[in-house]
């Protein structure tokens, strides 16, 4: 029978001290699966400013597994991961960070649940190596997201380590939006999930290319790509105010009627024009949002350009 092939896709932006730590941990275990299956090694080089593609490409000199797609120019992980989908093929893509927070021992297992017939079986966080107040806040935001989903809801605990079958990889391509965010798109496309418990580790080398703007950013993404809640709760606030303002202003005309009193002064006056001027401003501001992604989308750009693609090889072999 013919081996089935498994593509390990790996998005690397400035990981050059880190790429050869991973490749080796990567290579002696396709080494140790050669016998079931046939290994692609994908690395995307998200526009790096080190020497990271000098890596790649000595790796993919010496190791005819070793594939890279060298972009023109930083575009983020999540159209990186996209560039990897569309070159990647094997029957199945695993995609996974080069840092090895997220441990290769734990793929024995997502092959196992793929063979059992599962589509997308996705690693789930069991013990986080950060701050207090980093988790605090990323799983705020995980039920802050999961309960504004418009369709269904985001795994717990999952995140861009898993395993996914062509039929994933197919679906995921054919969704071509620039303003992406993929751990929605993973419920989106549905298929049959199960979960693979892991540990991150601490960074082998390096440091994270996460800063909090960039964070806020893919929040704002995963937020405004995966739901139209803010929206409708602009259209239910501005009811709310209406009907405030309705019943306040009936007040103030009643008690000028019947006891004769003075229209509010001034700073009633200029504190509801705040209130209110604030409120129409934060919903321009959402409506601007969603605004701002239908005119980018609406373009139809290539979501990425590439300078160099290394080609398939046909007949994959270990490292010399």
């Amino acid at each position: 029978m013919k081996k089935k092939k498994v593509t390990l896709l790996s998005p690397a932006y400035n990981e050059e001290q880190a790429l050869p730590l991973f490749y080796d941990t990567v290579a002696a275990l396709a080494d140790n699966l050669s016998d079931r299956y046939e290994w692609e090694l994908l690395f995307v080089n998200d526009g790096s400013t080190d020497g990271t593609l000098r890596v790649l490409q000595e790796l993919a000199a010496r190791d005819r597994r070793v594939r890279y797609v060298d972009l023109s120019r930083n575009y983020g992980k999540e159209t990186a991961m996209l560039a990897g989908f569309d070159n990647a093929s094997g029957d199945c893509v695993i995609t996974i960070d080069a840092d090895l927070q997220e441990p290769p021992s734990t793929i024995p297992l997502m092959l196992e649940k793929w063979e059992q017939g599962y589509q997308d079986v996705y690693g789930r966080r069991r013990k986080r190596q950060q701050s207090f107040m980093k988790k605090s806040m990323s799983r705020a935001y995980h039920k802050l997201l999961s309960g504004m989903a418009s369709g269904p809801q985001l795994s717990e605990e999952a995140g861009d380590f898993r395993l996914l079958d062509r039929k994933c990889i197919d679906a995921l391509c054919r969704m071509r939006e620039t303003q992406r965010y993929t751990k929605g798109m993973y419920d989106t496309i549905g298929f049959s999930k199960a979960p693979v418990d892991y540990d991150i580790a601490p960074r082998v080398a390096g440091t994270t290319k996460w800063t909090i703007g960039k964070l806020m950013h893919l929040a704002a993404d995963g937020i405004m790509s995966h739901s139209v809640v803010p929206l409708r709760l602009a259209s239910y606030m501005g009811l709310i105010v209406s009907a405030i303002a309705f019943i306040y202003l009936a007040v103030v005309l009643l008690k000028a009627i019947i006891w004769g009193d003075a229209v509010a002064g001034y700073p009633t006056i200029v504190s509801l024009i705040l209130f209110l001027g604030g409120f129409i401003l934060l919903a321009l501001g959402i409506i601007g949002e969603y605004l701002g992604r239908i005119f980018l989308e609406t373009k139809q750009r290539p979501p990425y350009f590439v300078n160099t693609i290394t080609p398939v090889n046909e007949q994959t072999q270990t490292a010399d």
